[in-house]
């Protein structure tokens, strides 16, 4: 375990310890990506109340996306220098603002003010998570940075789409849960030991700019095109997937929708546990292979209306999504110095980010102006397919270089 953070910061009283910290740093991610996740299964709910297109959803998935980059660019590497704790008690407690918003949302504006809020209070968390789980436990702190956002997203999805369709108030009680435990939470980071201490540059530092330092930039050159297809993937599940499915399935339950997240991501997660001790550009190469004969399953699937074959293929592309994932986070994170993790870790998830918000709105676009969820969901699933494949490419060249035994 790294004690380096804590050592260097002076303990107060009434804090929590180092794994009661660590716990509640991963359930703030599992709980802001739970919160992004959400509104998934509403939407055919919104739609109907308020009458938008299939291009109005993904406009509003990709401005959520559009805000964690904006905040990323700016707000990415503060916790740096100002510590942790300030940019996370900040961060919760506008992300429980943020599920306000979508409570009271009677239109589409307001849905739109509450994904941009909460992409913005995530961008400026991102970082200072991630690299707060660094600083604990640099081995299980990328573990936790790359399986809890993808065990944040299958509960979202699946939890919001059951509770929508069994419980009362569907438009409100998910999210009002939701605010609750932010509160909480908010609350719990104000009693966490700070793991860095403040240095000068504050301001500087929110000057927008994408600083990789020299020694890294090979590695996330590499492990940018797994980055892409996996978020690619992603966002075409988090804002399409779910009229798809239900054409495909026939079926008007918003379960449906929330499952289509939940085996994606929740297959991701669990194929990360099992696959942890791998080197990481072993488990990248595997990721980039799994999504491409995932994709490829997924979309005989859906030329044939074939149910169980397209949550077959959902399910391998999703632990092709988590491998891809951690093992391009792997093959750059443990090499960070501890001053610059946030700033990298930005980095990686704008890259991300781009990934999953620009190829949605096109996506959506190409639906209404194309030829139709169907012929979208083929091209939208070749070109992550060709991603994966270009990511594939660059990991075995990476691999024989090394001598086929990369760490």
């Amino acid at each position: 375990m790294s004690t380096t953070s804590f050592s260097t910061v002076a303990a107060r009283p009434w804090q929590l310890s180092q794994p009661a910290s660590f716990a509640l740093l991963a359930s703030i991610v599992l709980f802001f990506l739970a919160g992004s996740a959400a509104p998934t299964p509403l939407y055919p709910v919104y739609q109907a109340a308020w009458g938008f297109s299939p291009v109005t959803v993904t406009v509003v998935f990709g401005i959520y996306a559009l805000a964690v980059l904006a905040t990323l660019l700016t707000f990415g590497s503060l916790s740096d220098h100002v510590g942790r704790r300030p940019v996370l008690i900040v961060a919760t407690l506008t992300q429980a603002l943020t599920m306000m918003i979508f409570a009271s949302a009677h239109g589409l504006a307001a849905l739109v003010v509450a994904r941009v809020v909460q992409g913005l209070s995530t961008g400026a968390a991102i970082g200072a998570i991630g690299a707060g789980l660094l600083d604990i436990d640099r081995s299980r702190g990328t573990i936790a940075n790359s399986v809890a956002p993808m065990a944040g997203t299958a509960t979202g999805g699946i939890l919001s789409g059951l509770m929508v369709q069994y419980l009362p108030a569907p438009t409100h009680l998910v999210y009002l849960v939701l605010g609750v435990i932010f509160v909480v939470q908010a609350g719990g980071v104000a009693l966490m030991p700070e793991t860095v201490a403040p240095r000068p540059g504050a301001l500087a530092s929110l000057r927008p700019r994408l600083r990789v330092p020299a020694g890294l930039r090979g590695a996330v050159l590499l492990a940018a095109p797994a980055l892409v297809a996996s978020w690619a993937l992603a966002g075409f599940y988090g804002s399409l997937g779910p009229a798809l499915v239900r054409r495909i399935l026939a079926s008007s339950s918003f379960v449906v929708g929330g499952l289509t997240l939940f085996v994606l991501a929740g297959s991701g997660a669990v194929t990360v546990l099992l696959l942890r001790r791998w080197p990481a550009l072993r488990m990248m190469n595997f990721g980039a292979a799994a999504l491409i004969v995932g994709v490829g399953l997924t979309l005989v699937a859906t030329a044939h209306g074939m149910a169980p074959l397209f949550f077959a293929g959902a399910a391998l592309a999703g632990a092709g999504f988590g491998t891809g994932f951690q093992g391009a986070i792997r093959t750059v994170l443990p090499r960070t110095a501890a001053a610059d993790r946030a700033g990298v870790l930005s980095v990686l998830f704008v890259i991300s980010y781009l990934g999953m918000g620009v190829p949605a709105v096109l996506g959506g676009l190409r639906v209404v102006h194309g030829g139709g969820l169907f012929a979208t969901s083929r091209e939208y699933g070749a070109a992550v397919m060709a991603l994966a494949a270009l990511a594939l490419a660059g990991g075995l060249v990476r691999a024989r270089r090394e001598g086929a035994q990369p760490q």
